[in-house]
């Protein structure tokens, strides 16, 4: 995400006032007409290029997120090599070839190659969050991630068969997991992140998703009821015509209130919960989104979207980024600056051990 000059530690003198330090909001100074030259470049280089220019405009796209986010008046930066990128999407293509062309051999070898492709999966992501992180810092120093392989088929595979079998009412348990490995397995040079929500947390927020999805159904399914009765009655509809254009009615429903009902005030829920839930050290995060502007977001973006063609599409990313970047802010238990000075000593003098580390992106 940003600068690659020289950071020089201030130290202030929060700590000897007795006063606690000032809430640090994060900013995203991003705006659509930029990135949209961005966005319709890399599209038709990604087109011309027959998908190989994608891995660049990935790191391009990336950097400009990543310059484009600041906090404490810094920004950060991504150093991915598009190279390394262009290996691993290669791999990926290959994979995804022999996949297809399996079941056209015979049915076993297909079932065989995805079998294979399953216990692949968490540890080809493992790779990916350890190559994104490293690849990112902040004034200078790199974030890393340090979880096993091991905890990555737990979190990445075996939890969420245990959803996928449990008729995801073990949903909210895997979706716990996943982000305690994630947030919890990550660090800021020398110092760790962690991650305090609970399963219990994480059954509330789709409990409270779930009624909101039941009574959205029940009032619009009643409604149409109503109105295919009456229509019914009046003889303006067959019964035939009112089945076919109920069914059709009801799923169009279902889908707009999940889109633009459930969805927001979801993601603003789980945003709110992993962020508050989390620490880097000892400094708390904190997320105040609001679903209301949420909702509101999305449904615009949408429209434009629409309206343009697809060309709205930048335009949609960076206000939904924007405004999911600015409703974070940290709390630092001390002086940043000082937090920043003593972790760049200390990654300095402990230095970076990556020898083990794939140096290719397999994230898509």
């Amino acid at each position: 995400m940003g600068s690659s000059e020289a950071f020089t530690p201030v130290v202030e003198m929060e700590a000897d006032t007795g006063h606690p330090p000032p809430l640090e909001r994060f900013v995203f100074t991003g705006s659509g007409s930029e990135y949209f030259r961005i966005w319709i470049v890399n599209l038709l280089l990604t087109i011309l290029t027959l998908g190989i220019y994608s891995a660049w405009a990935k790191v391009r796209r990336t950097r400009y997120f990543y310059d484009s986010t600041r906090l404490a008046n810094s920004s950060f930066d991504y150093h991915g090599n598009p190279i390394a990128i262009l290996k691993g999407r290669l791999v990926a293509v290959a994979f995804i070839f022999a996949y297809n062309l399996a079941f056209n051999v015979s049915m076993t070898l297909g079932f065989t190659l995805m079998g294979v492709l399953v216990l692949l999966s968490p540890w080809l992501l493992w790779k990916s969050m350890q190559f994104k992180l490293y690849n990112s810092s902040y004034r200078g120093i790199r974030f890393g991630f340090r979880g096993t392989a091991g905890r990555a088929y737990l979190a990445l595979l075996l939890f969420p068969l245990l959803a996928l079998f449990s008729l995801f009412l073990a949903a909210p348990l895997a979706h716990q997991r996943l982000k305690q490995f994630q947030h919890g397995e990550s660090r800021f040079g020398a110092t760790h992140f962690s991650f305090h929500g609970t399963v219990g947390n994480f059954y509330k927020v789709y409990l409270i998703g779930l009624l909101i999805a039941i009574t959205g159904v029940i009032i619009f399914g009643a409604l149409l009821a109503m109105t295919l009765t009456g229509g019914y009655k009046s003889g303006a509809i067959t019964p035939f015509s009112k089945a076919f254009y109920g069914m059709i009615a009801i799923f169009y429903i279902c889908i707009n209130a999940w889109m633009f009902l459930l969805f927001p005030i979801f993601l603003t829920m789980i945003q709110n919960l992993i962020w508050n839930k989390t620490r880097l050290g000892e400094h708390q995060f904190q997320s105040e989104m609001k679903w209301g502007r949420m909702a509101f977001i999305m449904i615009t973006n949408i429209i434009g979207v629409v309206l343009t063609l697809g060309l709205f599409m930048p335009f949609a990313q960076i206000r939904s980024m924007k405004y999911r970047i600015e409703s974070m802010s940290l709390l630092p238990a001390s002086s940043l600056d000082n937090f920043i000075a003593d972790t760049q000593a200390i990654t300095s003098a402990t230095g970076e051990g990556m020898a083990d580390m794939l140096d290719f992106d397999l994230s898509l």
